[in-house]
């Protein structure tokens, strides 16, 4: 059995190491490859990806992989060795669904895809990347028919991305944090108006706001040993081994708060992934264990930690030190209330905590009446208007800040991307919850820069496991429960309530 365990974990390894070959080009792509390479690139990719996934589908991996069946039986379920053969288990059966050459097309047209939208969305040409759409739409369709027996075309899409999660348990969810959060967005908006935000749209200069975003970051933990930051269109972070953690950002010279917390979202990401076990290296237990738990770090950080008032206390001395034009002049409390503002916005990335949710609800609507056929492609603009305008009360007047925003839809498929957001969100409040209840001096500690009690036990409660949990697993034995709203919004009310006592 030990020897089979070695070649399932070298079988693992092969399959790792072109993923990470084809997510290198990825990033290459968005960050320093020139426009004209986007054919080209979508052919590479396509091609390791399609060898990997040729190894992924090898029935002899499926052979091993029962052939050690009877040793994962006699283990505990939580042992390393018994978590590697039940996960990569669930990766190969649902490998196996999927044809080689569908995924192939998915991934090639998302790199072509990328390249027009790119272009599309700098000149507000919705139409010049809407035949892509449609295309992503259909193959989005197709890889969900990979998967019969689901009750929704987005429910093995979703489970995908967010294991044991469906679209009828989000819709649930959704509806029952919409209902608490609406009448808190608006009694909060009103009190919110009056606060000066004004002075975060001065000219601050990119360097230093990078400088400054990533030195926070390696304060959080972030290991620049094994990372970098580098500039993208929209920000994101890969990973291509446990030791090479990268992080894109992007900064506006005229927004301080654009590039500031699109850095420490992406850091919490990173540190995630920086976090995992190093044993697990190469192996179907590295990485995160859902894009719900992965944003639940990265929210974590940009929010619960990034804009608090004890975190302030502790870094605006030095921030304004770093832009003593724009900010000297400035109270902390003033600071701490305009990062904090809330009100209706277009841009979910740039959106405040509280209506934050209510941008990817939007996203998931749409993403369902696409994948349905209530809403045909050419029709998605003033949809996406329309529920602005009956949502947050705004309309665009481009499609730039409307629906060529996000990157989501013209990269990967349409369809379990989104909700994993406000999962994020929501097991963010249940997971700090918990970590101040092990860590009573835990405010204190970040108002003094002293990160490392917190990122211990992430380390020790989240990060390390990886994917050897699933999302609801992992929850049940951080919280002692069930994923439920009611940490999240007592964190809202709490944090808003402070701040707008009266």
């Amino acid at each position: 059995m030990e020897k089979r365990l070695a070649e399932l974990k070298l079988r693992l390894r092969e399959i790792n190491d072109l993923e990470a070959a084809a997510a290198l080009l990825s990033w290459d792509q968005t960050t320093y490859m020139p426009p004209g390479g986007a054919k080209a690139r979508g052919r590479q990719i396509a091609t390791l990806s399609r060898i990997s996934h040729e190894r992924a589908c090898d029935p002899a991996l499926g052979r091993l992989l029962d052939e050690l069946a009877p040793f994962e039986e006699s283990l505990p379920y939580d042992s390393d060795e018994a978590s590697l053969i039940r996960v990569a288990r669930r990766d190969y059966e649902r490998a196996i669904k999927v044809p080689p050459s569908l995924l192939g097309e998915l991934w090639q047209h998302g790199a072509e895809s990328f390249q027009v939208w790119s272009s599309a969305r700098a000149e507000n040409d919705f139409p010049a990347v809407a035949p892509y759409l449609q295309k992503t739409i259909d193959l989005s369709l197709q890889l969900a028919d990979c998967f019969p027996g689901y009750d929704h075309p987005a429910d093995p899409l979703i489970d995908w991305s967010d294991p044991g999660m469906s679209t009828q348990a989000i819709c649930v969810l959704f509806k029952t944090l919409r209902a608490e959060l609406v009448p808190l967005v608006q009694a909060v908006a009103e009190q919110s108006a009056a606060a000066d935000d004004s002075f975060l749209l001065r000219y601050y200069p990119p360097q230093r706001q990078l400088d400054f975003g990533l030195g926070v970051a390696v304060d959080y933990g972030y290991d620049l040993a094994c990372g970098r930051q580098d500039i993208s269109r929209h920000p994101y972070m890969t990973s291509f081994s446990i030791h090479d953690v990268r992080m894109t950002t992007r900064v506006d010279e005229n927004n301080l708060s654009d590039g500031l917390f699109s850095t420490l979202h992406e850091a919490g990401h990173a540190i995630y992934e920086q976090g995992v076990n190093p044993d697990y290296e190469a192996t179907a237990l590295a990485g995160g264990a859902s894009s719900g738990v992965h944003e639940s770090q990265s929210r974590l950080y940009e929010n619960l930690v990034g804009r608090s008032l004890p975190m302030w206390r502790h870094y605006y001395p030095a921030l304004v030190q770093t832009f003593p034009e724009q900010l000297g002049a400035v109270p902390l409390e003033d600071f701490h209330r305009a990062i904090n503002k809330v009100r209706p916005s277009l841009i979910r990335t740039e959106a405040d905590e509280l209506t934050y949710n209510l941008h990817v609800m939007i996203r998931f609507d749409l993403e369902l009446a696409l994948l349905e056929g209530r809403l045909e492609v050419k029709d998605l603009p003033e949809a996406w208007h329309a529920r602005y305008r009956s949502d947050l009360g705004l309309s665009a007047e481009n499609d730039i800040d409307g629906v060529l925003q996000d990157v989501h839809w013209y990269q990967g498929v349409v369809g379990g991307a989104f909700q994993g957001y406000t999962l994020g969100n929501i097991m963010s409040g249940a997971f700090f919850q918990a970590a101040q209840e092990a860590l009573p001096e835990l405010p204190q500690q970040i108002e003094n820069g002293q990160f490392g009690p917190l990122l211990g036990w992430l380390r020790e409660n989240i990060h390390r496991h990886g994917r050897k949990y699933t999302p609801n697993e992992l929850v049940e034995r951080v919280t002692g429960g069930p994923l439920t709203i009611e940490p999240y919004m007592h964190y809202l009310r709490q944090k808003y309530g402070a701040m707008y006592s009266s």
